[in-house]
């Protein structure tokens, strides 16, 4: 059983690990893989076609513990423990809730204070008693139900044995939880790793140059505490490794391609022969891959990831704020109106106004060495001018590249994507 502190408006946690609210959704995870044989029975809950207005859900049964993250800055919204049964709670280090220790009324008012009268919600029979920060959820039976009316829980007196126990707890930001938001990212989960707050492609009339990137990070410490510091770096097609190591630091991965399977759309593939090979940046917290042509040193291409459950690299990269500007009509650029492209766009909306309704996308489907299938299936790769466009099943986009058209760069344009450690450690459910 786990034995946890419960701070409000914060975090849940003990000595060893600690959820804290705002944490990114890759954070918790590492931290659960951290707890294996302690953490156990662990699922993930997402929606296949709504993305981005269901809750990400991390379901830990065997504790009766859920994590809830919003769908679209991936962060810990909120943290709900439906069933107290299965966990000890502390608070200021006393416990209120434990297998000797029943959470009745009379308890969770001596541990936490004294606050509002509480809220009863007949269509549920239950009621709330709400804290800042958190909330307990009482079931009312028919007894008790009696003898509400409309006075609320100040006018009862339960007697001895009699009392109602929290049936379930919610930890969140905020006075209540319906209307609770994630909070920015806490400068305690930075672990001096570099983020991205919005990355804007530099593009000319057809070709992309670069990426503008707004990036954060933890910053020098003022009155005993850090403090958040923000700045703008720009990298370029042609830039070599030490550029982009000044402007990002050290990437969380260097990966080396050891074999091309897309090089056969290149013309004349048969005739090249690759004597080095090129090699990848990994920056898991920007979502950025950047790769390195073997035999100049410099950038020739930019992977940009969304970080959508449901795709095969789910979890490996936070997800990249991108915005993508394009105009079709290269004629008249001043009056058209420019598609705009982010990482929440679907294929849908704006594949009309780029490609023509023949063109056929690139069947990609990966799977690992040890010939373990892919349980998410094949996404799809459309090109457009030094863009290509990886889509998902369900519409979203997984991630965007953008490839060096110079002619000094020799090599397949949909090469590239390369395979990444895959997110098994957790049982994947549908909603």
């Amino acid at each position: 059983m786990l034995d946890l502190e419960v701070v409000p408006e914060r975090s849940l946690g003990c000595q060893n690990y600690e959820f804290i609210l705002g944490m990114h959704f890759s954070q918790a995870v590492a931290i659960i893989q951290s707890q294996v044989g302690t953490i156990k029975n662990v699922q993930v809950l997402y929606s296949d076609q709504n993305l981005l207005n269901v809750d990400l859900i991390i379901n830990i049964s065997a504790s009766g513990l859920r994590l809830i993250f919003d769908s679209v800055t991936q962060r810990l919204k909120a943290i709900e423990i439906f069933n107290m049964k299965l966990v000890r709670l502390r608070y200021c280090g006393i416990c209120f809730n434990s297998p000797e220790i029943l959470p009745s009324i009379e308890q969770i008012e001596n541990s936490f204070g004294s606050t509002h009268p509480a809220v009863y919600d007949a269509s549920k029979n239950s009621f709330a008693l709400n804290f800042r920060g958190l909330t307990f959820y009482f079931h009312v039976d028919n007894k008790t139900q009696a003898n509400l009316g409309n006075h609320g829980l100040s006018s009862l007196h339960f007697g001895q044995g009699n009392s109602p126990v929290v049936s379930r707890m919610t930890l969140y930001c905020g006075n209540s939880f319906a209307e609770c938001k994630a909070p920015p990212l806490p400068i305690s989960c930075y672990n001096k790793q570099l983020y991205v707050e919005s990355a804007t492609v530099i593009r000319n009339s057809s070709s992309t140059k670069g990426l503008r990137l707004n990036l954060f990070t933890e910053g020098s410490v003022r009155n005993l505490e850090s403090c958040k510091q923000c700045f703008t770096r720009d990298i370029l097609f042609g830039d070599n490794v030490q550029d982009i190591a000044s402007s990002l630091g050290a990437p969380s991965r260097v990966f080396f391609k050891s074999e091309d399977k897309m090089k056969i759309h290149s013309p004349s593939a048969h005739k090249r022969v690759q004597r080095k090979s090129d090699f990848f940046y990994n920056y898991f917290t920007l979502g950025i891959d950047i790769l390195f042509d073997a035999r100049t040193q410099k950038v020739k291409k930019f992977i940009l990831h969304t970080n959508f459950p449901g795709h095969y690299n789910f979890n490996i990269y936070h997800r990249c704020e991108f915005k993508l500007e394009l105009h079709p009509d290269k004629n008249d650029q001043l009056n058209s109106n420019p598609v705009i492209v982010t990482a929440y766009s679907k294929w849908d909306s704006i594949s009309s106004k780029l490609l023509e309704p023949s063109d056929n996308p690139v069947v990609l489907h990966r799977s690992s060495s040890t010939n373990c299938s892919n349980i998410f299936g094949s996404t799809f790769c459309y090109g457009y001018e030094d863009i290509i466009f990886e889509i998902m099943n369900n519409g979203f986009i997984a991630s965007i590249t953008f490839y060096s058209t110079s002619s000094q760069s020799v090599f397949s344009p949909w090469a590239g994507i390369q395979r990444n450690d895959k997110f098994n450690d957790f049982d994947i459910k549908l909603k």
